[in-house]
């Protein structure tokens, strides 16, 4: 039982892969929105002048609407291609959930990997503190695909799929992208500070509670 949940997970994380690869949409995209949008910001802003919290703070905000436009797509395109009902007969909700939050971490975790490359070059930064980068990075990436999911899951049966998404999505993103922002101030600027255990605690609380909000609240959508 447990194999076949797998294989049926990893047959959905496969088969939104491949449909990337083969279009390419998503990633041109994203990558296109964040090289013009950390440009923008380095020369109209001159960001490089900014304080320390506003400078940690930019790159999240570019991810953030990077992940708007480009993760409420893995359900969307399912209802709007409509095979929304074909992963009902092959496959269980618990892991067609799974599966397009594996593909979405996946993505998220290169697009911020590529974001926080470019943002460190071009703002001339450094990495002062491995383990609040590496906290950052991983637990930012399951925060932002984890609630892109949730969301992508609730909304993929309503009228006008991306502007009830971005509602939904914004609100949720507030207070992960709060304290990603210290933790990266903590990673490129301070280094390991007091309280950096108390934003490790809060990051895990948020990524466990909206990835199990959303396999519960999925449980509905699929049984309708």
């Amino acid at each position: 039982m447990p194999m076949n949940w797998l294989q049926t997970t990893f047959a959905v994380f496969r088969k939104d892969v491949r449909i990337e690869f083969r279009t390419r949409f998503a990633i041109n995209m994203v990558l296109a929105f964040v090289v013009a949008s950390l440009l923008l910001i380095l020369f109209t802003l001159r960001a490089q002048q900014l304080d320390p919290t506003p400078k940690s703070g930019l790159a999240w905000i570019v991810i953030l609407f990077a992940a708007l436009s480009a993760l409420g797509r893995s359900f969307i395109s399912e209802t709007d291609k409509n095979t929304f009902d074909l992963l009902r007969i092959y496959a269980k909700g618990s892991t067609v959930y799974t599966g397009k939050l594996l593909y979405n971490s996946v993505f998220t975790l290169f697009i911020n990997t590529a974001t926080f490359l470019l943002y460190s070059f071009l703002m001339d930064l450094s990495i002062v503190s491995w383990e609040s980068f590496l906290v950052m990075l991983i637990l930012g990436t399951l925060g932002l695909s984890s609630v892109s999911t949730m969301t992508a899951a609730i909304v993929s049966q309503a009228d006008r799929k991306g502007a009830v998404f971005s509602v939904l999505s914004i609100p949720l993103f507030v207070p992960l992208i709060l304290l990603l922002t210290r933790v990266t101030k903590s990673a490129f600027i301070d280094g390991s500070v007091q309280g950096f255990g108390n934003d490790l605690a809060a990051l895990v609380g948020f990524v466990g509670v909206t990835i199990t909000a959303g396999i519960i609240l999925f449980d509905f959508i699929w049984d309708e």
